[in-house]
């Protein structure tokens, strides 16, 4: 890599090196070569177009499908000074016209456009006329009927090798199998392109499934311990978007909902308050996410089981596009399953239907499975997890060289113990068996149960020795035993619309050669943490002092946050406390423009907070949580806090506060239990009545501080997680006192 690549690296982006595989698509690109580029979401996609263009003569144009994920891809760029702009349908023909001036005149380099726009007579002409230095196709799955979010829009960009048959082209993609692969290349007309295909891991993801039973009660937990994060929950439907929007909204949560029914405005609103912070939750249906390049996304939930897995995993992977810790979680019931599967079923070409079924077959084959969740989410697009050691130094990837066995997903956390199967599934592949092997799973099941249905009696299984032997079993464990059969190769489907379920050679020596079958227990899954375990912020009081602050200038300037730092960039000032501009020079992700636009005002920031409390930086390479100075309160409230404790002592209460400031009440709750824990003096009478003061320290002396559930579960309904705090912080604090005086 030239010196100037690597120069421009720094000063635009910030960083110092590559991250895997960028170093030779960036190489191949500015050789001229067509590419196809595979790498997750969050790997680092965009800057493998946007750096050649900085340093190659000619304008690069990048195809993207939705208008504010171009809008916030240019906001990025211009934040680091980069010449850059879109053209679509939001701007007026004025505008549109001196953006197209601009590009004839040489003064960009870098245009986002839609493949409709692109593909415009008028538009095509202009390109003609200018240098070009390459095209740049975004999200290019959309131009395979194959992949999970086919747009006929983009079956037009086939043209531009005919059009443009000396201009480079590279396609972009965070997930696609590789018969997608294949049809992207072949659709584009790549000529022999250099193909990069990235892990599709993402060690910062932790996943889990969980029963949708009283889903709603456990988000609402789940969420209490997420109050100042940003996350996305997914429903199937419009309606149900609204409606789980509304409980949350009443239950106090920062919560809009996001559909496709909305008009325009409003959803370009309602996606802009999501990515500035002024929301802190969307509900939504899928059409809400492609256009969201939000970094600091800490959970994504599923409400409703997905269609296909590969549209899960594009959809789980919104959470944590920085690197940092983030959730993953699915509710699943058979429920959902079957109103997927009845919407498939309405679909006019069998094609289609066969193609879909297929598709949630997969999908809820992954829910219920009990092997690791990351494993087998990475064997559908053809990778071993075992080979990624080298992927994430550090991370807590299973099998990873040096890493901790740090479980990924709710199955290696809790393993479900095994069971002897063996009789059972001879049942099955015997009734298979008998049946002629022409049958799929729910016809078996139904002979195994002693079903009356007319299609068994109408074959006369009903006289079949394997007929109602099965009753033990419900029809979800029989399912659950199939599951378990096919993915231990003792059965196979067929692959069309029917899945008639076929008997192994392996299958065969369980029914003829005594072959044990011994499979995970079926049942619910074992009770745990919701969440996985978050690393320790150093000077976490610091921290929510620059967010507070990046918050004010990214208002000022009409950005999200994100555009001027990220989370990852924060955190780390906050971990190493830079004292002038060449130690924040440092910091990956700050560069030069940055340093000079917003340098001084951060390090300002950072020097009077180091001056009021002593705060030292933490020297760990993981970001923990180092020992607070002798005599310094832990976890000091921010300005933030302190806002909230002001008007608090100045008779406010805790929904007057949240009214007055348009915090969700849970924030303000926040706000006062960690001023609480910092040791700041509060009328407890106010918020806590003296009765249920004394029954919650008892409980907090019988059973411990921590964690707030078992205790909420002991004193029931009439007590609020914020009142269990509220005391629980202000016992610690006199604790503390008390040993220090000692």
């Amino acid at each position: 890599m030239n010196q100037a690549v690597l120069q421009t690296l720094k000063a635009t982006f910030g960083f110092d090196s590559f991250r895997p595989f960028q170093d030779e698509i960036v190489t191949a690109m500015l050789a001229g070569k067509d590419a196809f580029v595979l790498m997750p979401t969050g790997g680092g996609k965009s800057l493998c177009y946007q750096l050649p263009a900085l340093v190659s003569p000619g304008l690069t144009v990048v195809v993207s499908p939705l208008i504010a994920l171009m809008k916030d891809q240019v906001d990025r760029l211009h934040a680091m000074g980069v010449a850059a702009t879109f053209i679509n349908s939001s701007l007026d023909s004025g505008e549109s016209g001196r953006r197209q001036a601009a590009i004839l005149r040489g003064e960009l380099k870098l245009v986002y456009v839609a493949p409709e726009r692109l593909m415009l007579p008028g538009f095509l002409d202009l390109l003609g006329r200018i240098p070009l230095a390459r095209f740049a196709i975004d999200e290019a799955h959309c131009i395979s009927e194959w992949g999970h979010d086919f747009r006929p829009d983009y079956r037009q960009l086939g043209q531009l090798r005919r059009l443009f048959p000396n201009t480079p082209m590279a396609a972009f993609t965070a997930t696609a199998t590789n018969r997608v692969q294949a049809d992207i290349v072949r659709q584009l007309r790549l000529s022999e392109p250099e193909l990069f295909r990235g892990s599709f891991n993402r060690p910062n993801l932790f996943y889990r499934v969980l029963p949708k039973e009283h889903a709603f009660e456990q988000l609402t937990r789940y969420l209490l311990t997420r109050q100042d994060q940003s996350g996305i929950i997914y429903c199937l439907s419009r309606a149900g978007t609204e409606s789980l929007a509304a409980r949350l909204h009443q239950a106090g949560f920062s919560a809009t909902a996001y559909h496709a029914g909305l008009e325009p405005e409003e959803r370009r609103q309602r996606q802009e308050t999501f990515a500035r912070d002024d929301v802190r939750i969307v509900v939504a249906t899928i059409a809400f996410g492609m256009g969201v390049d939000k970094p600091d996304v800490r959970f994504v939930v599923h409400y409703d089981v997905p269609r296909t897995l590969e549209g899960y995993y594009q959809e789980s992977g919104r959470a944590g596009r920085d690197g940092e810790p983030s959730d993953c979680i699915l509710f699943f019931s058979h429920a959902d399953a079957a109103k997927q599967h009845w919407f498939i079923d309405q679909m006019s070409s069998q094609p289609e239907r066969q193609v879909a079924g297929q598709q949630l077959d997969r999908m809820i084959a992954w829910a219920e499975s009990p092997e690791c969740r990351r494993r087998e989410l990475l064997a559908y697009f053809d990778e071993t997890l075992e080979l990624l050691a080298s992927a994430a130094p550090g991370s807590a990837t299973p099998g990873a060289a040096g890493a901790s066995p740090a479980p990924c997903c709710d199955n290696c956390e809790t393993p479900v113990p095994e069971q002897d199967y063996t009789v059972a599934a001879q049942k099955l592949l015997s009734c298979a068996k008998r049946t002629g092997e022409r049958y799929g799973l729910t016809h078996l099941i139904r002979v195994l149960t002693g079903s009356a249905d007319r299609r068994v009696l109408a074959a006369g299984h009903d006289r079949l020795p394997t007929y109602g032997v099965g009753k033990e079993l419900s029809r979800r464990e029989w399912r659950h035993l199939y599951q378990g059969l096919v993915r231990g190769e003792y059965a196979q489907a067929t692959d069309d619309e029917f899945k008639i379920v076929r008997v192994t050679q392996r299958g065969e020596d369980v029914l003829f050669r005594g072959q044990k079958v011994s499979l995970p227990a079926f049942g619910p899954p074992p009770a745990g943490p919701l969440t996985a375990q978050e690393p320790g912020i150093a000077n976490p009081a610091l921290l929510e002092e620059l967010r507070t602050l990046r918050k004010g200038i990214a208002d000022q300037q009409g950005v999200p946050p994100y555009v001027v730092f990220h989370d990852t960039v924060l955190r780390q000032l906050a971990q190493r406390l830079p004292a002038n501009l060449r130690q924040l020079r440092t910091i990956p992700g700050v560069g030069e423009y940055k340093l000079a636009e917003y340098g001084e005002t951060f390090l300002e920031a950072i020097q009077a907070h180091v001056r009021r409390w002593g705060a030292r930086p933490h020297r760990q390479r993981d970001g923990g949580q180092a020992p607070s100075p002798a005599g310094q309160a832990p976890n000091r409230p921010g300005p933030s806090m302190l806002h909230t404790l002001d008007l608090f002592r100045a008779g406010a209460s805790p929904a007057d506060i949240a009214h007055q400031r348009g915090l969700a009440l849970t924030t303000v709750e926040g706000h006062l239990a960690q001023c609480l824990e910092a040791g700041e003096n509060l009328d407890l009478a106010r918020l806590v009545n003296p009765d249920k003061r004394e029954l919650i320290e008892a409980a907090i002396q019988d059973l411990g501080p921590e964690p707030l559930g078992p205790l909420k579960e002991h004193l029931g309904e009439d007590f609020s997680y914020a009142e269990i705090r509220w005391i629980r912080a202000a016992m610690s604090t006199n604790s503390r006192t008390v040993n220090s005086e000692q």
